[in-house]
């Protein structure tokens, strides 16, 4: 996975006070937990653009007084009017110790079920993963080819390798249903004799289960 650097200065001081000492000169207090003793820092608010601010999954390298830190965003805080950073904390990565983060989903392919005038509806933009460092992943790649009007695609039917989801394997992750315009014109679902048509979301259907991304 993808990392980037942040450079922070050591807290000495975590007080009301400083804190918003700390915002005024658009600086974001910041904590960093998992290696012992909780690591207070600050840093720059444009440090952060590469890592909030954009739709792929990063590790982070924070730098703090000759000390390198590998860790991942666990929460951030904005102030609810003017988006502003207000804190951010951080988990320390250790190389056996496996670590949960959300992951973006890509969607490749176009489905049979659009192509016969389906939409796809996606209900996941991130799926949360759990891994070791080294195996989380960058991405989780979703082909939605085989998908006709009336089929899902459950998180049981996505293989992994190396991680695991954080999620219930009956989680719907993306559809395709029949369009409004189809319904309204009348238009028949355009699927095989044999094409299972989609289940309740309890319980995902064994054909869809083989759909899964590479």
């Amino acid at each position: 996975m993808k990392s980037i650097t942040i450079q922070g200065t050591k807290r000495e001081s975590v007080g009301k006070k400083s804190t918003k000492a700390l915002r005024d000169a658009e600086l974001v207090p910041c904590v960093v937990y998992g290696g012992g003793e909780p690591l207070n820092f600050s840093a720059e608010e444009r440090a952060f653009k590469g890592l909030v601010y954009t739709p792929e999954a990063h590790t982070v390298s924070i730098e703090v007084d000759g000390q390198t830190i590998p860790a991942v965003l666990q929460d951030i805080q904005f102030h609810p009017i003017t988006d502003k950073i207000l804190h951010a904390d951080f988990y320390q990565l250790a190389d056996d110790k496996p670590v949960v983060m959300e992951v973006p989903v890509r969607i490749t392919g176009r489905s049979k079920g659009v192509v016969a005038g389906g939409v796809l509806r996606q209900s996941f933009r991130k799926l949360k993963v759990k891994a070791i460092p080294a195996n989380l992943p960058d991405e989780i790649v979703v082909d939605v080819t085989p998908l006709r009007i009336g089929n899902k695609l459950y998180i049981g039917g996505i293989k992994t390798e190396g991680y695991s989801f954080m999620h219930p394997d009956n989680a719907v992750v993306v559809a395709v249903k029949m369009s409004r315009n189809a319904m309204k014109g009348g238009a028949a679902i355009e699927d095989d004799e044999e094409e299972e048509v989609a289940t309740e979301e309890g319980a995902a259907p064994a054909a869809e289960e083989t759909t899964a991304a590479e």
